[in-house]
């Protein structure tokens, strides 16, 4: 699946045309940041055990939460 990130960067260049560094709306950069955080959030629960939508419903009964 392929997302299209609503960014609009602009670059500082040297005077030979090089980008040097790149400007973002502050807008844009927390979203990016907020996206960093969920991939490294899911990185670092990949090796956990999956909880079946029905187990994790009765979780929830058992604890009072529904």
């Amino acid at each position: 699946m392929t997302m299209h990130m609503n960014i609009h960067p602009k670059y500082i260049t040297n005077d030979e045309g090089e980008k040097l560094y790149v400007v973002l709306s502050i807008e844009e950069f927390e979203e990016i940041l907020e996206d960093y955080e969920d991939l490294v959030m899911v990185a670092e629960r990949k090796d956990e055990k999956a909880t079946s939508h029905e187990d994790f419903l009765e979780e929830l009964k058992q604890d009072g939460t529904i």
